[in-house]
């Protein structure tokens, strides 16, 4: 593309629901980097707040809309990858923009083949646009990705400043107050560690500051006479490191039979109570993290924390009133001569966190400078349903921030670095090999949400007997830990493919959190069912899922839409032979555009006659659905006859028998025109 050029990202591929987006360049010198950051902007194109601005030290939308993935060497370079959900998108956002800026002096004309690219959720290139005489900017807008007729679009921009990201912040809106040694926080905060001396020094000393970077507590003062160590120049450029995942086929085992056991780094059949597990669990946790940085990296950008230097701890006293307070872990990360410091509470099994616990620790993180309190259960905490209440003394300038990290994120974390995206090097995918185990132990107590609560029998009686009424709170209870359910399920299931998957949040059901439950309460209520939608990157539809509390039945399915070319009969013979190996007993219906209905049966019973699926009336065929029957457990918890427990097998058999067998979306190259267009 050239600058000022756009085009429209349906025209390029059908699968752009999901992109992602490469800002590359190359050093000369082998040392030269930039950052990256994206702003949300409304139709007025200033951000809602300073929460539309993701950066180094705000990398993930809680909504998954907006994920900073991180740096890649290249063969002569480097490059940032951003994954954009667009379907997740908030309505009111308008455009995406798209920038990078450089720290302390350093300008962008120092770069070579300054570039971004787009590829879609099949990870086909799309498009390109190369950055030409970028100067003596140190910030650009490489492009932007903006909203038309239903559907989005890219720009190529190509816009300098030459007041860095503080002064691009401004423009759209981020908050920016005038501070003494700004330009260093700002600067440092992005620097590599080897960077980050001359950066401190060469700063000059009056230029904005971002109020979204965090406050830090000064490191203590480097003992005077001590040398600072120059930095080596490099003696060629960086080239990519192959990363290391784990093999797809189990070795043979040199074990003579079943019964021996494989030595474990952490071992747990030693653990005998529940204060024994949450010690090993926080210990085993907090070690790998100071060890694997990509790992930890992934566990705390979300929560503010910047790249650096970590340390962990364990069982830390702290002073507070009359007697000192305990947390189970402390983490500690350096970055340009600040500290970065969060307090961890630690549970496991079904223990629940205790109110004045948490407060107490957010009490001293106020007074002490620290800037986050983390809270680490098996339970998986709502957007406006917090899993304790604590109170903010709003007196208090310096502000400390409590996060929730469930067992299973931790699970699904590992999962995909060392089965699907892989680590720097063998000796950290093995350390992650070892958390797994142990977190997937039945021991460990670390297995994420497993108990629907004790609203669950009543509310099931009351379905059963009609006796349940709208407005009652422990329909609500259900509704909730249905949600924390299904969040779970798309962790554990993206952590197998190595795909994102996330629950749909339909428009019409409301943007507040609390409100939509309220109306899933009372319709559960009306007929009984819990429903839910899951969108996963590379398959054809929306997976949908229903239990119904009547019945006792759980139905997984999938729409997929009817193929643009081709016959009827032809498009009812080729879903049949990719359905091949599917269960006889899935269900097969065909979507028409009338109201009468179209055809279904049993897949068993299709098979011998595809023509069976085609309309009597000659109804336009607009697709066909897919669907399985489960009888549901009945238990509250996770044992082999519960509710949890078959719910994860439903979904689990419905992607691995059905939607593996199913076309993905195809990927159409544009017409030629609209290609010379952007070209």
């Amino acid at each position: 593309m050239i600058m000022g050029s756009n085009v429209a990202l349906a025209d390029l591929s059908d699968d752009v629901g999901s992109v992602i987006v490469s800002l590359g360049w190359i050093s000369p010198t082998g040392e030269g980097d930039a950052d990256v950051s994206v702003l949300l902007l409304d139709e007025n194109g200033k951000v809602r707040s300073d929460g539309d601005f993701y950066f180094y030290n705000h990398p993930v939308a809680a909504d998954g809309s907006v994920q900073l993935l991180g740096k890649n060497p290249t063969a002569d370079g480097s490059e940032d990858r951003i994954s954009f959900d667009l379907n997740a998108v908030p309505c009111g956002i308008d455009r995406i923009v798209v920038a990078a800026s450089r720290y302390g002096e350093a300008r962008f004309g120092e770069l070579e083949d300054v570039r971004i690219t787009l590829a879609d959720a099949a990870g086909e290139s799309l498009l390109r646009f190369a950055v030409d005489d970028a100067g003596s900017v140190t910030a650009v807008i490489f492009g932007e990705l903006y909203r038309r007729g239903g559907g989005w679009k890219f720009r190529a921009v190509g816009q300098g400043y030459e007041t860095g990201l503080a002064g691009l912040a401004r423009d759209f809106g981020v908050d920016v107050e005038d501070d003494a040694g700004a330009e260093a926080e700002v600067a440092l905060a992005g620097a590599d560690a080897d960077d980050q001396a001359d950066a401190a020094a060469s700063a000059p000393a009056e230029e904005p500051v971002l109020e979204t970077a965090l406050e830090a507590v000064p490191a203590p003062r480097r003992p005077e006479g001590e040398a600072i160590e120059p930095r080596k120049p490099a003696s060629r450029p960086r080239t990519a490191k192959k990363k290391v995942t784990l093999p797809k086929t189990v070795k043979k085992t040199l074990a003579e039979n079943d019964s021996w056991k494989q030595a474990r780094l952490f071992p747990v059949s030693v653990l005998k109570s529940d204060r024994d597990r949450e010690m090993r669990a926080t210990s085993v946790l907090l070690s790998v993290m100071t060890q694997v940085p990509e790992f930890s990296r992934r566990l705390t950008a979300g929560f503010g924390a910047p790249a650096g230097r970590m340390e962990t701890f364990t069982e830390v006293s702290l002073p507070h009133g009359d007697s000192p307070r305990r947390p189970d872990g402390v983490i500690r990360v350096e970055r340009a001569g600040k500290l970065w410091t969060a307090l961890v509470e630690t549970k496991t099994n079904g223990n629940a966190l205790k109110a004045d616990q948490v407060q107490a620790y957010m009490d001293i993180a106020a007074r002490r400078g620290y800037e986050a309190v983390i809270t680490l259960t098996n339970d998986v905490a709502l957007e406006g349903s917090p899993l304790v209440d604590v109170k903010i003394d709003k007196r208090r300038k310096h502000k400390v921030a409590l996060w929730h990290l469930s067992w299973a994120e931790v699970t699904h974390q590992a999962q995909m670095l060392i089965r699907h995206e892989g680590v720097a090097n063998a000796a950290h995918a093995w350390l992650l090999q070892e958390l797994l185990h142990y977190l997937q132990h039945e021991n460990s107590g670390c297995h994420g949400f497993q108990n629907m609560g004790p609203a669950w029998v009543p509310v099931r009686n009351g379905i059963d007997e009609e006796t349940l009424c709208q407005g009652d709170v422990r329909a609500l209870e259900v509704v909730e830990n249905w949600e924390r359910l299904i969040r779970q399920v798309c962790l554990r299931l993206g952590g197998e493919l190595g795909q994102k998957v996330l629950p749909v949040q339909r428009a019409k059901r409301g943007t507040d959190p609390k409100e939509r439950r309220s109306r899933l309460a009372d319709q559960l209520c009306l007929d009984g069912r819990l429903q839910a939608e899951l969108r996963i990157d590379g398959t054809p539809g929306v997976l949908t899922f229903s239990a119904d509390l009547r019945t006792g039945k759980l139905r997984t399915g999938i729409d997929i839409p009817a193929v643009d070319q081709g016959y009827p009969l032809s498009w009812a013979k080729r879903l049949l032979r990719r359905l091949a190996e599917a269960p006889a007993d899935l269900h097969v219906e065909t979507l028409v555009d009338s109201d009468t209905g179209g055809p279904r049966g049993t897949l068993e019973r299709l098979r011998p006659e595809p023509a069976d699926l085609l309309p009597k009336d000659n109804s336009k065929i607009t697709g066909f659905r897919l669907s399985l029957l489960k009888s549901m457990g009945s238990g509250r918890g996770n044992a082999e006859t519960g509710f949890i427990r078959s719910v994860d097998d439903a979904v689990h058999r419905f992607y691995t028998t059905v939607v593996v067998h199913l076309d993905t979306p195809t990927t159409r190259r544009a017409p030629s025109k609209v290609r010379a267009a952007a070209e």
